[in-house]
């Protein structure tokens, strides 16, 4: 059992240039107190599952200004630790008219730091990082935003440790099946994933912001209507969306989101709304919540967006806001893509568009898995579909250019939008992307042919 009070974080998640969003899960429940400066912020926990979670909302601070921070529970402080060995966690607030400066990533898996992990998954670049960071290693500048572009866990590849939990949670011997059961497996999951004392400290200090990619919940997470309609027929599937949505509500998209979009939030609306004695139990709310999102995926958006002076960063839903429907398969519905659209426009600098899978890729790449979707439709009828289906969840022939209605949308939207027809052109426009395990991929464009 974790005997400090502070399970998980702090993290650092939206900032702007007079706020700030401080995450935190905790042992029990509690009030949770950020401290800075002369001031203090306090808000109490909330419960999903038997876990206790709280955001802190900092507001009132100076553009462009960097303050030291402590965390306090029940009155008592718990971070930093009394035996700390990194730089103290800081606030740093957007400065008006500044570029915007992010480092990214995806596909982290969660394992020892030891000889034996580093050969078979390579050094955790993540850790390398951040231990650069806290040395003050020459030439780093910090950046305004850490930003984690899918797969933060891996709900269906479960480390030995993982596997170790699971077993003695069922009580069983052997080995246990892929499949994560509940809420309470995927909490355990982000722990493993988070609880690394230089990653921690690390992910206190700098903004972090994050979308999902299938390994978060499960492989090939809607890669077509015929994996879904599979997976729907499993006497597991329905728990696994469920505590696979609402977990990631709770521990990734909430920190995603502006003041302003989580006033407008549902979930946090019953968080914010409660004045009851004692802790609210969000459980119920948040499973019936993540239920309606699976099955009906345009009730709710996990895209964002946020500026940072005259640059944008929009972040895309390239999973649940599918269209799996053969006649009119998208990778973002009409309702995302009009989304899109808007967000591009405006007369920004610099235009990033993050996604978890990658929009661009090389040309025999691209029409290979164009021809997979055309066969895996029924272009060639029904015998050469089912070919083309057990190819495409294969080999993950899964990316933007499996979906051409959407590539399509997508690269006229970023055309017209490069080439000064909805406004002022910008200077740039960056499509940043996860996607390839051990491979990240920056694709900038600027006025480029349309398809």
């Amino acid at each position: 059992m974790t005997m400090t009070p502070l399970v998980l974080g702090p993290m650092l998640r939206y900032v702007d240039e007079i706020s700030a969003s401080i995450w935190v899960e905790t042992r029990d429940e509690a009030s949770v107190a950020v401290n800075a400066g002369n001031r203090s912020w306090t808000a109490r926990t909330f419960a999903v599952h038997g876990h206790h979670y709280a955001l802190v909302s900092v507001d009132g601070l100076q553009p462009g200004t960097i303050t030291p921070y402590t965390v306090s529970i029940d009155g008592s402080e718990v971070w930093p630790a009394a035996d700390a060995v990194y730089p103290a966690s800081v606030i740093t607030t957007s400065t008006p008219g500044a570029s915007m400066r992010l480092s990214f990533g995806s596909c982290r898996t969660s394992v020892p730091h030891d000889e034996k992990s580093t050969r078979t998954h390579g050094v955790d670049a993540l850790r390398a990082y951040a231990l650069q960071m806290a040395a003050g290693a020459e030439g780093l500048s910090w950046p305004d935003l850490l930003l984690f572009l899918g797969d933060q866990v891996y709900a269906d590849l479960t480390s030995e440790a993982m596997q170790e939990f699971i077993r003695a949670r069922r009580d069983i011997r052997e080995p246990p099946g892929e499949e994560l059961a509940d809420f309470e497996e995927y909490a355990h999951l982000y722990n493993l994933a988070w609880s690394d004392e230089a990653n921690r400290w690390l992910l206190s200090t700098v903004p972090v912001a994050m979308i999902f990619d299938d390994h978060d919940v499960r492989d090939d997470w809607n890669a077509s209507l015929s994996w879904k309609q599979r997976m729907e027929a499993t006497s597991w599937w329905h728990g696994r969306i469920v505590a696979g949505l609402a977990s990631y509500w709770v521990y990734q998209h909430l920190g995603n989101l502006s003041p302003e979009a989580r006033a407008r939030d549902e979930v946090w609306q019953a968080i914010a709304a409660h004045d009851g004695d004692g802790e609210l139990d969000l459980s119920s709310l948040l499973d019936g919540f993540a239920e309606r999102c699976d099955r009906e995926p345009t009730s709710y958006r996990w895209s964002y967006c946020r500026d940072f002076g005259d640059d944008r960063l929009i972040v895309l839903d390239s999973r649940a806001a599918r269209e799996l429907d053969p006649r009119r398969r998208a990778l973002v519905d009409e309702q995302e893509t009009a989304w899109f659209d808007e967000r591009m426009q405006g007369g920004f600098r610099h235009l990033v568009v993050a996604t978890s899978l990658p929009f661009l890729l090389p040309t025999g790449l691209h029409h290979l898995e164009a021809w997979n979707e055309a066969i895996s439709e029924g272009a060639w009828g029904r015998p050469a579909a089912r070919v083309g289906e057990r190819l495409r969840q294969a080999f993950d022939l899964e990316h933007w250019a499996a979906f051409q209605r959407s590539f399509r949308s997508v690269a006229a939207i970023t055309t017209d939008v490069a080439d000064g027809k909805r406004g002022a052109a910008p200077q740039t426009v960056t499509f940043l992307s996860g996607g390839l395990p051990r491979v990240q991929l920056t694709q900038r464009v600027s006025g480029f042919r349309r398809p």
